[in-house]
């Protein structure tokens, strides 16, 4: 079975949803992959969709410059459905017209932000008997959440009115005849209460994409990709005993066996205990070929004076790489460096080239790569977002344990402590983290929320310990809930977990005098703090 048969091209225009409607779609069941709105002709036919999505984005359609979509989109013979900005471009690359949205006065559009309930006009096979409420007269109404400033005024030809608010006449239209569809408002978002069921009609009834892409399959086509890639060459692993490179590691083992080796690298910059228990889960319980290897001075010395965290994260990569050639060296065969880059790690580390998506960071494991690498890299999860890769992890057996522990950034600590990385500074961020995480699991906390750490403060704050002043330094405690990562909330932890931890933190770590909680969002926050 060929997984990625039949695919959905999603056609990026910036908007901080996109990866949302990436996830919503695997959720049904269908591979789909981000590409920039300006993708080449060559890569969009060579792609083959079963359908394509035009996103949301920032701009205007109604300026000079404005983004549009490839001609091609609307040539393909494929279901084509547009998302905010992508149906208005769709809307004016079709022959329609859009203009800017004015205060609401009778007759005329006004913005809209947020929550709003949407008449559906007409039903078409996209909104066919969806809704959220009807009315005393019977028509269908749904809840949604809007977010735009321009809005379509005429529609293309062959197109009608499927939906409206009383602030946007045309919120939703359809051309049913060439399976073309425009949507005002944002189905991929969890505010639209009916969001999931719309993208489901257009994926599988519309696209007529089944529901082939979940983790039985996406394990065996990996295994198949891998022994094709590789053959007999060694593989070294490049473990962290985060959740990404620990599922990459027992599916690279049940595809090849003993010719993998995991590499594990004591950087200086991991959690408490971290090195023993990464022994004892991979060559214990796995059994799993592991080499361990003390790496901190060579770490520490390459990041000394060092405090831009772009440039950490860079130093990192690279830092990571000269220890794994050096491994490689000493082993037989070793072909292939293997890695546990996920499809979030991709997207976050490259600017598309349109400029509507900014790099947000680098990955060690993305951004931070040489150039001249001498191994070739394997990367199985490539493909799959933060949940998928759990997901896989649970049908290859690891231990709930470890499949759902918070995620930890491949430079590890060298990004929680602010400013130049300092042995000093590491080790209290590493006993304080610790503390956080034990009284997580103390509340029975640890697992409702989705990532919990502790960031170092290079700043002094003056504080008491018995009738002496103490000058010392600040952490500060980030702990989050999300179901992508690609958006986050700050977590309402009670005040008395709160207080355990602070006051944990200030009586057992030597050198803090104070602990503030960050409670930013993403956005406009990220959820590490480098």
């Amino acid at each position: 079975m060929d997984i990625h048969s039949q695919r959905i091209l999603i056609l990026e225009f910036g908007s901080q949803y996109t990866q949302i409607i990436a996830r919503r779609i695997r959720e049904i069941g269908v591979y789909c992959e981000i590409h920039p709105y300006n993708i080449s002709t060559k890569t969009l036919q060579n792609f083959s969709p079963s359908g394509i999505i035009l996103s949301g984005g920032p701009e205007s359609v109604t300026g000079d410059a404005s983004p549009r979509a490839p001609e091609l989109v609307f040539k393909l013979g494929c279901p084509v459905l547009g998302i905010c900005y992508g149906m208005q471009t769709m809307a004016v690359q079709l022959g329609g017209r859009v203009d800017p949205a004015i205060n609401h006065t009778k007759g005329n559009a006004s913005r809209e932000y947020g929550y709003a309930q949407v008449e559906v006009r007409d039903p078409s096979q996209l909104l066919n008997q969806i809704e959220d409420h009807s009315t005393p007269d019977g028509a269908s109404l749904l809840d949604v959440w809007m977010s735009h400033g321009d809005h379509v005024s005429e529609l293309p030809s062959g197109f009608k009115t499927i939906a409206s608010t009383n602030n946007c006449p045309i919120a939703a239209m359809a051309d049913d005849a060439r399976h073309f569809y425009g949507l005002q408002f944002h189905p991929e978002v969890s505010h639209t209460r009916q969001g999931l069921r719309i993208l489901e009609r257009f994926i599988k009834e519309i696209c007529r994409c089944q529901s082939t892409w979940n983790s039985k399959n996406i394990i065996e086509e990996q295994i198949k990709k891998i022994r094709n890639q590789v053959g007999d060459a060694g593989v070294m692993l490049g473990l962290s005993g985060g959740v990404d490179s620990s599922v990459a590691a027992v599916l690279l083992h049940q595809a090849i066996g003993d010719q993998l080796t995991c590499v594990f690298v004591d950087t200086g910059l991991l959690r408490l205990n971290e090195v023993d228990e990464i022994k004892a889960v991979f060559a214990k319980h796995f059994g799993i070929k592991l080499i361990c290897v003390d790496a901190r001075q060579q770490f520490y010395d390459a990041l000394a004076n060092e405090s831009d965290p772009e440039r950490k994260r860079k130093i990192c990569g690279k830092s990571f790489i000269d220890v794994f050639d050096a491994e490689a060296e000493k082993l037989p065969n070793i072909k292939f460096l293997a890695q546990g880059t996920i499809y979030s790690d991709v997207i976050e580390s490259a600017a598309t080239s349109h400029g509507g998506t900014h790099v947000i960071k680098s990955h060690h494991n993305v951004g931070g790569l040489p150039a001249d690498m001498r191994l070739q890299l394997v990367e199985p999860l490539r493909e799959l977002f933060k949940d998928e890769v759990r997901k896989v992890g649970v049908e290859l057996g690891l231990p709930y344990d470890l499949v759902h522990r918070h995620p930890f950034p491949g430079p590890g600590l060298a990004v929680r402590v602010l400013g130049e990385v300092k042995p000093e500074y590491v080790e209290i961020l590493r006993l304080a983290d610790a503390i956080l995480i034990e009284e997580l699991y103390r509340a029975d906390l640890y697992y409702k929320v989705s990532q919990a750490f502790a960031v170092f403060l290079p700043v002094k704050s003056v504080g008491v310990v018995g009738d002496a002043r103490q000058y010392e330094y600040v952490i500060a405690i980030r702990v989050v809930e999300t179901q992508d990562f690609m958006t986050a909330h700050w977590s309402h932890l009670p005040y008395e977990v709160l207080g355990n931890i602070s006051n944990r933190i200030i009586n057992e770590v030597k050198g803090v005098s104070r602990v503030t909680y960050d409670i930013s969002g993403k956005p406009p926050a990220t959820i590490e703090w480098e």
